[in-house]
């Protein structure tokens, strides 16, 4: 897919890059070269297909040319978000056994070097400083061996490994998700053969997700295929500045960043007074009307397509200036994200699309589409992928997307795919008559944060009970913007420990005390030293009992019931969320 896409010689940029704060196009056959270039390199230094090797860096351009130069070889991408914690890329690294890794600056290889005596198998720690080097190398021993790329290249096969993918499961260690080429090669090109392509060549797409989250690197493969511009932000804080520069008609993102553009835009909405909040109100009901007719796919009447033109230049218009101002399409994905929202945006003439998908079956598995949409649902499977529900409810995939299982872990592969190749999601859903799929309910307690990032909450929580002043906790923050705790006292630690410094020892008494909160301040930093920052507890609320059988919040044998607990300390937590 890479070769074809090289030798069509496309005259639209493949990437634009920001270099020293401009933004450079990058042309198809410069990509070509320098792939190809970075490829003979690695041959140079031994690597040979099957060998894995690890990339730690943020989403730049030369985390893509190593990700395709390591796949011409037949290596495996061993992908690390750059905000991993030296433990998380010690894991990955062992665990994937790979012999070397591209990390994207000194910053990064501190990380390794605090945990050098756990990564024994990597050779090569090189830099984005390096590539030059490794790529004059590489031209040098094409020059010698003119033939030893073609020939690694065509010892690779379909079935062969691409990339691991790291998922987190409920309790334990990350997974690794085996992709295969075929798996990918699959997943970028499902919508080949669709009349009604969501994206194509002429698009610029504006990418500040992280390649080592497969929402990022497999729309990045799709531009491959299809011939769109991609350009990357490394930091996503700085995305807003971005927009105005590139201009994107396509714009992939998690729901926190649509929830931001939300809640400013309502907050500018209400700050209007007199015939400005008058217009406001009359260009919102003139969308409202025009997206109820478009969700049923009908023609607006001439008289309301003239308003919503009007509607579009006064209001619609500076909406779209914070989305860049050429937004054909937005796409959410990696969390839910609320009906609200999405009607907001398309009232405003911003469509946004909804997508569902797993590590497991390689990124997307269905998303609505622009002449097929319906506000609530996560869209139809994608053209190569089947759909079904268990008796349970539980969703089930099958589609050549579908992974080839967990790196090292054959029972978790047996638990996620059954003899039919059937994967078990995980995720309880509704089909409807015209196959467009509701997810209703979750059988796994992973969370998923509005930044679409995956946490195991039992994970969080058994630390937090591991210490003796903890009864029970409750880690909170699906489609939520970080990890939040409800802590519960353990009445025979607690109540010595506040008797000792003359405190009252009723836990009711004791949640917003000072020094009660300092004591569990002390275990919840505990618990996030050394995790991630996404997985850290950033804030908590000690509660005034504990939770209990009698209320239905644990079971006999002393297991949260997450949802009830939930329901009885709402207002605890939506205090704990107070002001975001």
């Amino acid at each position: 897919m890479w070769r074809a896409a090289i030798a069509e010689q496309r005259t639209a940029p493949a990437y634009l890059a920001e270099r020293d704060g401009r933004w450079e196009p990058v042309s198809w056959a410069e990509a070509g070269e320098r792939v190809s270039a970075l490829a003979n390199g690695l041959l140079a230094m031994g690597v040979q297909k099957g060998d894995a090797f690890g990339i730690l860096a943020s989403t730049h351009v030369e985390w893509v040319f190593f990700d395709y130069a390591l796949a011409l070889v037949g290596a495996v991408t061993v992908p690390i978000y750059p905000t991993s914690s030296p433990d998380d890329c010690a894991y990955a690294l062992d665990h994937g056994d790979a012999l070397g890794v591209l990390a994207e600056d000194a910053e990064q290889t501190a990380k390794l070097d605090a945990v050098r005596d756990r990564i024994p198998r990597v050779e090569h720690v090189l830099t984005f400083a390096d590539m030059d080097d490794l790529a004059a190398r590489g031209r040098e021993f094409a020059a010698a061996n003119p033939d030893a790329l073609d020939q690694a290249s065509a010892a690779v096969r379909e079935d062969d490994l691409y990339t691991f993918i790291f998922t987190s499961g409920t309790t334990g260690p990350p997974k690794a998700c085996m992709i295969t080429q075929r798996n990918a090669h699959a997943n970028a090109t499902a919508f080949d053969d669709e009349e009604e392509q969501l994206v194509g060549a002429g698009d610029v797409v504006l990418l500040w997700l992280p390649l080592a989250h497969n929402f990022g690197r497999f729309l990045n493969l799709s531009g491959v295929n299809r011939g769109f511009t991609v350009a990357f932000v490394a930091d996503p804080r700085t995305l807003a500045d971005a927009l105005p520069e590139i201009h994107p008609t396509l714009l992939p993102s998690v729901p926190r960043i649509f929830e931001k553009v939300y809640e400013a835009t309502r907050a500018a909405f209400a700050e209007q007074t007199g015939p400005r909040r008058r217009l406001v109100d009359w260009a919102l009901g003139v969308g409202r009307r025009a997206s109820a007719l478009r969700q049923e796919g009908r023609e607006l009447p001439t008289g309301l397509a003239l308003q919503h033109r009007l509607a579009d230049r006064l209001v619609y218009s500076k909406v779209k200036q914070r989305l860049g101002g050429r937004i054909r399409v937005a796409v959410s994905g990696a969390a839910p994200i609320s009906v609200e929202i999405l009607e907001f945006f398309h009232a405003l003439d911003v469509l946004i699309l909804e997508g569902y998908g797993l590590s497991e079956c390689t990124s997307g598995a269905s998303v609505n589409r622009p002449d097929a949409y319906r506000f609530g649902t996560v869209g139809r499977p994608v053209p190569n992928m089947e759909a079904k529900t268990a008796d349970d409810g539980e969703l089930l995939l099958r589609g050549p997307t579908v992974f080839a299982g967990y790196y090292k872990n054959e029972q978790a592969t047996r638990e996620a795919l059954d003899e039919d190749g059937w994967l078990r999601t995980g995720d309880v859903a509704e089909i409807d008559a015209d196959g467009f799929i509701r997810i209703t309910d979750r059988k796994k307690d992973i969370l998923v944060t509005a930044g679409g990032k995956k946490v195991a909450p039992q994970n969080l929580e058994n630390l937090l009970k591991g210490s003796k002043f903890v009864s029970q906790a409750l880690v909170v923050g699906d489609r939520r913007p970080y990890i939040t705790a409800l802590v519960a006292l353990d009445l025979e630690a607690i109540g010595p420990w506040a008797d000792a410094r003359g405190l009252p020892t009723d836990p009711s008494e004791l949640a917003h005390h000072p020094d009660a909160v300092g004591l569990v301040q002390s275990v919840v930093d505990d618990v996030n030293r050394g995790r991630t920052g996404f997985e850290q507890i950033k804030r908590f609320a000690i509660l005034p009992r504990d939770f209990s059988a009698d209320e239905g919040e644990v079971t006999p044998t002393l297991k949260l019931r997450r949802r009830v607990a939930e329901q009885h300390f709402a207002r605890e937590i939506d205090q704990l969320y107070a002001g975001d």
